[in-house]
């Protein structure tokens, strides 16, 4: 389906929503029907990272209409969620997890933002269950401090925003191409969507927020805290920030703060018998040469600034 989109051109877009699968048959089961509901026959797309729980066998015999990209080795999120948006066919392509559920009308004001063509992503007001409490997240804000990127969630009556989630945003397609996807360098997760975000960026691609926008994330056990530890979460984490620094920073200012602040951090890390940073830093150290290829290979994109981001 084509939606008009407010420009003086009266363009339409076609839009596929892509959801990344692994072992959520029972996140499914809750939230597909009423996510295919409202998003108002766009194409749907579940890509599954080699579930063991009978996913595929669930949507193949209860949702016939969705296409299934299935894997047969899992591979972690920036693959799966590569391997779907390769399949779409939409201008533009919306990524929602399995907990997140879409309220009526999302569409509209989400799609609006791209009848300017220099916007790459446009992220959704998520109505965040978390302990019995909703909290408005969705718009992040970050930048550069002492050599490293810091990033927390930040207010939502602002329609600038830091990066879009993978979990609950809109993304121009034949922007994300040029981009080359999410970098697969953070497998298994974590860092990805803020990366690809910062890439546009530095293009000179915009990105916004729409708290018009509305999905419910429920934040249901995730299958990741069933395979991972909190230490292994947490060490991968501290990997992917030193790959997300290394691949993407080339301001001399800020560059030279890295160097001089990361030795500290890690002896300050080191007293305080914080071994999960230390082992997250030598696991990047370890993938420096494809760090560094990558590195490569993305710069030629760069237009704007580290200062400015």
């Amino acid at each position: 389906m084509r939606y008009n989109i407010n420009n003086p051109m009266n363009a339409k877009l076609t839009v596929s929503v892509v959801i990344p699968n692994w072992n959520g048959v029972y996140l499914m089961e809750k939230h597909l029907a009423r996510t295919i509901e409202s998003s108002g026959g766009a194409e749907i797309i579940v890509s599954d990272d080699a579930s063991t729980d009978g996913s595929v066998e669930y949507l193949r015999k209860n949702f016939p209409d969705v296409i299934v990209v299935s894997s047969k080795k899992q591979q972690g999120f920036a693959v799966n969620v590569n391997a779907g948006v390769r399949r779409a066919t939409g201008d533009i392509v919306i990524l929602l997890n399995t907990d997140v559920e879409p309220e009526k009308g999302y569409l509209t004001p989400l799609l609006s933002h791209f009848s300017e063509t220099s916007v790459f992503a446009v992220g959704c007001l998520e109505k965040s269950l978390e302990n019995g409490k909703t909290i408005l997240r969705g718009r992040g804000v970050a930048g550069w401090k002492k050599g490293y990127y810091t990033h927390e969630r930040g207010d939502v009556d602002k329609s600038d925003t830091a990066w879009v989630s993978g979990g609950s945003g809109a993304f121009r397609r034949s922007m994300w191409n040029e981009l080359g996807g999410m970098d697969e360098l953070f497998t298994p997760f974590y860092w990805e969507d803020i990366d690809i975000s910062y890439r546009a960026r530095k293009a000179g691609w915009k990105i916004a927020f729409e708290p018009k926008s509305i999905v419910g994330h429920y934040h249901e056990s995730g299958v990741i805290k069933s395979k991972y530890t909190p230490k292994d979460v947490k060490r991968i984490s501290f990997r992917n920030q030193f790959t997300f620094i290394w691949k993407n920073l080339n301001d001399p200012s800020i560059m030279a703060a890295h160097i001089f602040w990361t030795p500290i951090r890690l002896l300050q890390a080191l007293f305080r018998w914080d071994l999960i940073m230390i082992q997250g830093y030598l696991l990047a150290v370890l993938r420096y040469p494809a760090i560094l290829s990558k590195r490569q290979k993305q710069s030629k994109l760069w237009n704007v600034s580290d200062r400015l981001l």
